[in-house]
């Protein structure tokens, strides 16, 4: 074996969460930071604020849902075929780049269920559908059906939904207001002709900014794309090659801060489906291999908590009429540092997110 420095978890970890803005509140502003991280995991409506309140020094909610408002962010469909919010640019080339992976990845389990459908007048009718107004996937859903009776519904709405770039439209995800998913175009939302993919060396180049250093199966875990060695081999001479502890080759920028192992690493609560924790093949440098499942019951992931820069526990919040309360659960017995540390980043949090005016409780239970 080649003589690359070799990196521990535990660096990686440090790197990792320096990338991620997650070692000390980043100044960068929400359109900016949203940018950085490559979108923001959006499979529900609270994750992004809350993935950016762990984030960012003084963000309010309200910055967010405004930029999505006036349609500088918005949520569409994009990497590994889940909801994120991303600013317009990349919700138009990054989901363009991560389109073809999508169609065959998620269209062949429903070929059956597309017999006799023709997929670019599916384009057309979905496209001048959508675009007259947005729709919700029911509406849309029902127009296709009456072009193709005879197909199976799900399959339908499952290849609008691959082919066409949508986004959701507002009010769906802003701060506190209730909305259906209703779609409509990536043209129609933003305005203007649809702009060219995102080349694929530059998406490399910035998920190892918001994710480095990392392997090639990390960014394909990430993208939801495959055979990216290419791209990594076009970039090598500009890069950094290191290799992990079992000797897989590592990529990252060489002027990427890479912060020494022992650099203090605060508490931090992030949400649900957050990207720290669903963007590398290898998560131990997040996850320690003992806690690997403990953020998942069924299919249903949970809030969770780090400590000393690793997976610690998982936080809970019931809101009620007039009061709070966020639960913390740790997976073991936290140190009296620990849990100061902890208690004041559950009531950052709570200060930031909590609705104006009422009261809130912060609960440690043991298991």
């Amino acid at each position: 074996m080649d003589s690359l420095p070799t990196v521990s978890p535990r660096a990686l970890g440090r790197a990792t969460l320096a990338r991620q803005l997650l070692l000390r509140p980043s100044e960068l502003g929400v359109e900016e930071a949203v940018r950085h991280l490559v979108g923001l995991q959006a499979q529900n409506t609270k994750p992004p604020y809350y993935a950016l309140a762990a984030r960012l020094g003084g963000f309010r909610p309200e910055e967010l849902s405004g930029l999505m408002e006036s349609r500088a962010v918005a949520r569409i469909v994009s990497l590994r075929s889940t909801v994120h919010t991303h600013t317009a640019r990349d919700a138009v080339g990054l989901r363009r780049l991560v389109q073809a992976g999508a169609v065959e990845r998620e269209l062949r389990g429903f070929r059956k269920g597309l017999v006799g459908v023709d997929l670019d007048r599916l384009v057309a009718v979905a496209t001048a559908y959508v675009e007259e107004r947005a729709r919700t996937v029911k509406e849309l859903r029902e127009r296709l059906l009456r072009e193709w009776p005879d197909a199976d519904p799900l399959a339908l709405t499952v290849a609008a939904r691959c082919l066409l770039p949508m986004v959701q439209a507002t009010p769906r995800g802003l701060w506190r207001r209730s909305g259906q998913v209703a779609l409509t175009t990536t043209r129609e939302w933003f305005g203007g002709d649809d702009e060219e993919a995102a080349g694929i060396d530059e998406t490399v180049l910035r998920y190892l900014g918001a994710f480095g250093p990392a392997s090639v199966k990390d960014m394909q875990t990430w993208c939801g794309l495959t055979r990216l060695r290419p791209a990594f081999e076009r970039l090598r001479p500009r890069l950094l090659v290191l290799r992990d502890e079992q000797g897989t080759e590592l990529f990252d920028l060489p002027d990427a801060p890479r912060p020494d192992a022992d650099t203090p690493a605060p508490p931090r609560l992030l949400p649900e489906y957050d990207n720290l924790l669903l963007s590398h093949a290898d998560r131990t440098r997040i996850v320690p291999t003992e806690l690997k499942g403990r953020t998942w019951t069924g299919n249903q992931p949970h809030r969770v908590f780090l400590l000393d820069g690793l997976l610690a526990g998982l936080w809970f919040l019931e809101e009620t009429r007039g009061r709070t309360t966020l639960t913390v659960e740790p997976f073991a017995r936290l140190t009296r540092a620990g849990r100061a540390a902890l208690t004041d980043e559950a009531e950052r949090i709570l200060r930031l997110t909590a609705p104006e005016g009422d009261a809130y409780d912060l609960v440690f239970r043991t298991g």
